[in-house]
């Protein structure tokens, strides 16, 4: 693991994570979704409600809602991320979540998930707040929250959004993915595949 990123990593008293397919396992199969949903294929699917006329936005997200809170409600941890959580709690650093998710199926999927006690209300960061992710509109809001700077601040992923909406926030950022394929090595600066050793490394770090 990159040790000037790690040696980065435990300077930062401010870690932001996106949800569904980082601290929990991916199973939204977006071009299912879309096709339930009558929405192109390829394309981006708040993006392209947003589109819609407001009657017809409302209605599909509604069924998005649908959709997504049976997902929710059989959320399961990512492997590794209880301790890696844990040892950020220890350390006293500051956790949020930022998702394209609503906030009420975020608090779902982290009870679901048994990893609800990590976060605090006010620092569950979803899509009736803010503009979604790439926007870095959900990250400028808990660093202002926070009273902290991009400097000061991770934010951590799975998917493309994720990583340009650190990029465009200004902070570190971090690309998860368990298979290792990293496809977007220009939007991160480090890429982990295990959140158990990412832990252990804070672990060392901060020994």
């Amino acid at each position: 693991m990159n040790q000037t990123a790690m040696t980065q990593l435990n300077q930062r008293p401010c870690w932001i994570f996106d949800m569904d397919g980082t601290l929990t396992h991916a199973v939204h199969d977006f071009e299912e979704m879309r096709m339930a949903l009558g929405l192109p294929p390829g394309q981006p699917i708040l993006e392209s409600i947003a589109a819609r006329s407001p009657e017809e936005a409302e209605k599909l997200h509604r069924h998005l809602y649908e959709i997504e809170h049976l997902l929710a409600t059989n959320a399961i941890a990512q492997p590794g991320a209880r301790s890696l959580l844990s040892r950020l709690q220890l350390d006293g650093r500051r956790i949020g979540i930022l998702t394209r998710n609503s906030e009420a199926l975020a608090h779902i999927t982290l009870q679901a998930a048994g990893l609800s006690e990590f976060f605090e209300d006010a620092f569950i960061i979803g899509r009736e707040r803010c503009a979604p992710k790439p926007d870095p509109a959900g990250i400028n809001l808990l660093m202002e929250l926070w009273s902290s700077t991009p400097d000061d601040t991770v934010m951590i992923g799975d998917y493309l959004f994720d990583l340009q909406a650190g990029r465009s926030a200004g902070t570190m950022t971090i690309h998860f993915d368990s298979q290792g394929s990293f496809q977007w090595p220009e939007e991160s600066d480090l890429n982990v595949c295990d959140l158990e050793k990412l832990a252990t490394h804070l672990d060392k770090g901060s020994s």
